[in-house]
């Protein structure tokens, strides 16, 4: 019986990358990737169930090394201003998601979830482990009185839509460009101000 190896899995994840990056996720094999990974395809499977779980395997690896570093940061401002927080949030977050590395990532999982299990796999992979990760942050905020008490996901979901709106979807349909800093950060502050005007404690004294 084979062990699986974390390295043997980064390293299957790192060929798949190149493969897909290269073929695009229709043109790229199985057969392909175990090629050039060296092994057979049995081995391959041993890992990931389909192309489908490696494709996505392969986004989320680029995304959590920028992600896990923005949302620690979040948490460990649990304390801070609130607002000032929130700014630093959404500049970095957005910063990350406005790339266009992350954008074509995302074009590439739209593409395919109509017809595959990706959206679902990305989904659960990615955005909503940070999705949970910002409800617990504002779910501490309005325990603290900062915010007014709601449902931290709802809210959640309320403020990436906000810092979405301006900036992903414009760059997902290709009608804007790359965006620089001072629109980000423009966009950011216009995101926060509206979200703090539906969620401020009217107690909030900060």
């Amino acid at each position: 019986m084979r062990v699986k190896t974390e390295a043997k899995r980064e390293a299957i994840v790192q060929v798949a990358s190149e493969v897909f990056r290269e073929l695009g996720f229709e043109g790229a094999s199985m057969v392909e990737i175990a090629a050039r990974v060296g092994g057979s395809r049995a081995t391959l499977y041993g890992y990931f169930a389909s192309k489908e779980e490696l494709f996505v395997a392969v986004i989320l690896s680029v995304a959590k090394s920028h992600f896990d570093p923005i949302f620690a940061a979040l948490a460990g401002e649990v304390d801070e201003d609130l607002e000032r927080a929130l700014h630093r949030f959404g500049e970095r977050f957005l910063a990350v998601v406005c790339s266009q590395e992350v954008i074509e990532a995302q074009r590439a999982v739209i593409a395919e979830s109509g017809r595959s299990d990706i959206g679902r796999l990305f989904y659960e992979g990615g955005p909503k482990q940070g999705l949970t990760e910002l409800a617990e942050f504002l779910g501490l905020q309005m325990h603290k009185g900062r915010l007014r008490l709601a449902d931290p996901t709802t809210a959640a979901n309320h403020l990436l839509s906000l810092l979405d709106s301006e900036t992903v979807k414009p760059c997902l349909l290709g009608i804007q460009g790359p965006l620089t800093r001072k629109e980000l950060r423009e966009a950011t502050r216009r995101a926060v101000r509206v979200f703090l005007g539906g969620y401020a404690s009217e107690h909030d004294d900060q």
